[in-house]
Parts: C-alpha cells; structure tokens; sequence
C-alpha cells in the first residue's frame, strides 16, 4: 500500500496515527487567567532535548467557544504541568479528553484529586507518579487548512517524582506502566524492557 498527501488523503487520516507508535500521552494541566483549572491529554507529545530539558506538544483542533483550553491557557499564563499518565489512570485520562466549556473543571469531571506544584500555578494531577513543570519557551503555527494546528514548546523548570515508583534511585517504568497511544482509538502499556541506546 501507498498513499499520496493531496492524493488519498482519506486513507492517509485512517492509517497515519498508527505509522508513529506507540506514542506517550503527556496530560497537560493549566490554569486559566481567572484561575480555572484545566487538564487535558496530548498524544503528540515527547521530549526534545535532554540539556536543557525541552518538552512539545501539539494542540490541534478547536472548541466551539474558539481556541482549546490548554492552549488558550498556557498563551495568556505561560506555565503548564505535564502529567505522566498510567494505564491504570486510562478512564479518567479518556475523560478529561472530552470538551466542554472553560469553566468546567476538568479534574472534578473526572473526579481527580489535585495538588499545588512548586515552581509554577497550574496544578498537578495527584494520582500520577511524574509531574513535568514547565514554562512555556515558545509557539509554533503549524500548517493546517482546517483548523489550529499549534506546536507548544515548554522549558522545563521542575520535576516530580513519586519515591514508590524508584528502585535503587531509579525511575521503574515496570511500577508506572506509562500509558501509550496506538492508531486507530487503541492504547496500550510497556512490554518487555531492553537495555540499548538511542
């Protein structure tokens, strides 16, 4: 099988979110100017660099009422927390996913508990064992004919890390199972755990 861009551009929506896999999904929280919290999940969504710490995101799409939340709020606040997820946190993760208006509190939608974090105001989703804070470094309008299409670059300040999720002083993915995102609405959890590198 191949498919053109412009050519089989319905095929290409099918398939491409399954080329790039598995994906880890960053849920993001933000705070609104008037003090809302929001909380939404990102699956485009990784590291960039290692020194300094750098992390990405795209948001995509829009609301009804316009621009999305998370974006909305990290241009006007310029913070963000990015939330490990949990393949046991998965329902509520598919939960905060859904949109709504800006006023709506997405951490009581989904009924989770959250707590302050350090360097910025956004809030941290308790139940997850890493918290990524960060401030924004800078946007990227990315091409779209469709819809907003925005690449968020964030400089990371400050990491949380659960002390039950360490062996021997180090982070046990085993203990976390990151959730990842598959194609085609699926997701999934690590397998098998090789050294290597990269």
């Amino acid at each position: 099988m191949f498919l053109a861009v412009g050519r089989d551009d319905e095929e290409i929506n099918l398939h491409w979110m399954s080329c790039v896999v598995p994906r880890p999904v960053g849920w993001v929280s933000t705070v609104s100017a008037s003090g809302i919290p929001n909380l939404a999940p990102y699956s485009f969504f990784n590291a960039l660099s290692e020194n300094p710490p750098i992390v990405a995101f795209g948001s995509n799409g829009r609301h009804a009422h316009g621009r999305k939340d998370t974006a909305k709020n990290i241009l006007e606040t310029g913070q963000f927390v990015c939330n490990m997820t949990t393949f046991d946190l998965h329902a509520q993760v598919r939960t905060t996913s859904e949109g709504g208006r800006p006023d709506i509190n997405k951490f009581e939608r989904a009924g989770l508990d959250f707590e302050a974090s350090s360097l910025v105001k956004p809030p941290r989703v308790k139940a997850s064992p890493i918290h990524i804070e960060c401030v924004l470094w800078k946007t990227v309008e990315l091409p779209s004919e469709l819809e907003e299409n925005l690449l968020i670059i964030g400089r990371v300040v400050g990491v949380h890390i659960n002390d039950a999720c360490l062996t021997e002083g180090r982070i046990d993915l085993s203990r976390i199972r990151p959730l990842a995102r598959l194609g085609y609405g699926q997701f999934s959890t690590l397998g098998d755990i090789v050294k290597g590198g990269a």
